[in-house]
């Protein structure tokens, strides 16, 4: 894996230029990432029809339970790397890599099976109706199949971030991406699969992905590689992986539910189609937030290194970059969203009510981006630097203490438009909640500095 950057680098190299070399691949990846689940999106709401929109709208909260139980492990696993890695912990850095497929494979597994003895009920559950279940159950049946490839895949990446690879974690993505999209037509198209077939390819794309990984961490001369000795799960470095990934599961976790309710709220005031347009709006949104999740994975191996380091200015002015960095995109995706919306959401569907909604809704949903990217930056750096607890009240704030309070009281009163409202009040509110915690934690820092 030539290319790598050593782990004494990000304690002594300049902070914009290691967080340009670490985040634009990560940026690069993330991108590619939502574009990977758009292009399902488009071909799809083109090929098959407005319905097949709104039944793949119905699988997001199980999408995000699936990526919950994934970041569990990955996100956890690769910042105990990051931070083995600054203590110069090698050996058990090693074994968290090997703790790390271990837990994947069972997790993905376990997940599989319990979804698929429950799949309709479930479904159904989540403002699923006679007309659109179907398109769900055939999208859901074939990504479940792969579930344990997917969280592999999504792993294994994060530890090539951590680990000093983000380039190759970024060729992994794209890869996928452009397998993915030379396939979705063949597929959907070409064998008649229609929604199956995107699904199809998405599984495809991610074992080629995954059979590189394997060969790139196969390779005895890296200083992370598997071996003989590192599957065997320790206590430890379980418990540790778990404790940091609670954060983005929780976060996860909270989107399903979310979800949920958003799905059954728009069921219940405006039909299937709301739902439909809602999974366009998710798709779009979703652009904007893998960017800055991009830069946040940027971020993360700097300031755990450096955090484990104790050079708590270099962690103050990664985080400071970051939100500078990550604040410019949300803005760049509230300008895009307020001018634009007619226009990207044609790029999902040609049916004049569907663009309707999905337009109003995305202005809706965008109202507050500008200030939105900081919240996020700060919710993932805690996490970055094994601060756990404050990480998850960061995730669960949005989530279930605004937003859900949110969603079960706004329709009420409102209608269909309470739904879409609450995603703008609760952005608000978790923003500025983010800022008193941020500007606490800066304190302490730069007061531990000049000790």
């Amino acid at each position: 894996m030539a290319g790598q950057k050593t782990p004494t680098a990000l304690g002594t190299e300049s902070i914009g230029k290691l967080l340009m070399q670490y985040a634009v691949p990560a940026i690069i990846a993330m991108t590619a990432s939502s574009l990977y689940n758009m292009v399902d999106s488009i071909f799809i709401g083109h090929g098959v029809g407005t319905m097949a929109i709104s039944g793949l709208a119905l699988t997001f909260p199980l999408m995000n339970l699936a990526a919950a139980f994934g970041s569990l492990v990955g996100v956890g696993a690769s910042t105990l790397i990051s931070v083995k890695l600054g203590q110069k912990d090698y050996d058990t850095a090693q074994r968290v890599l090997g703790n790390v497929f271990v837990l994947n494979v069972v997790l993905g597994v376990a997940f599989t099976v319990i979804v698929m003895l429950f799949l309709d009920s479930i479904l159904y559950f989540f403002g699923g109706s006679d007309q659109t279940i179907g398109y769900a159950r055939d999208y859901m049946q074939i990504i479940l199949l792969g579930n344990a490839v997917t969280h592999l895949y999504l792993g294994l990446n994060a530890v090539l971030r951590s680990s000093g690879h983000p380039q190759k974690a970024m060729y992994a993505t794209v890869a996928t991406v452009v397998v993915n999209t030379v396939l979705d037509p063949v597929f959907i198209y070409g064998f008649g699969w229609g929604i199956r077939g995107a699904a199809v390819a998405t599984i495809v794309a991610q074992v080629l992905s995954l059979a590189w990984q394997f060969r790139l961490f196969s390779n005895k001369d890296e200083l992370l590689h598997f071996h003989r000795g590192i599957f065997r799960l320790k206590r430890k470095i379980v418990f540790d992986s778990l404790a940091i990934g609670m954060s983005p599961f929780l976060m996860n976790l909270a989107a399903c539910f979310i979800v949920i309710l958003i799905n059954q709220g728009l069921k219940k005031h405006g039909g299937d189609l709301a739902i439909g347009a809602f999974g366009i709006v998710n798709r779009l949104v979703f652009i904007v937030v893998m960017i800055v999740m991009g830069l946040n994975q940027g971020m993360q191996p700097i300031a755990g290194y450096n955090f484990g380091a104790k050079l708590y200015g270099r962690v103050n002015k990664v985080l400071k970059l970051t939100i500078v960095y990550a604040t410019a995109v949300t803005t760049f995706g509230f300008l895009v969203g307020m001018l634009l919306p007619d226009l990207v959401v044609s790029i999902f569907t040609s049916d004049a009510e569907l663009t309707e909604l999905s337009a109003a809704g995305l202005r809706i949903t965008v109202m507050f981006f500008p200030i939105i990217g900081f919240q996020m930056v700060t919710s993932n750096f805690f996490q970055s630097i094994g601060m756990a607890g404050k990480a998850i009240f960061l995730s669960l704030t949005r989530q279930m203490l605004i937003l859900l309070p949110c969603l079960l009281i706004l329709p009420r009163f409102f209608g269909v438009a309470g739904v879409w409202y609450s995603m703008p009040v609760s952005d608000l509110l978790a923003s500025l909640i983010a800022l008193v915690m941020l500007v606490c934690q800066f304190r302490k820092f730069k007061a531990a500095a000049a000790r």
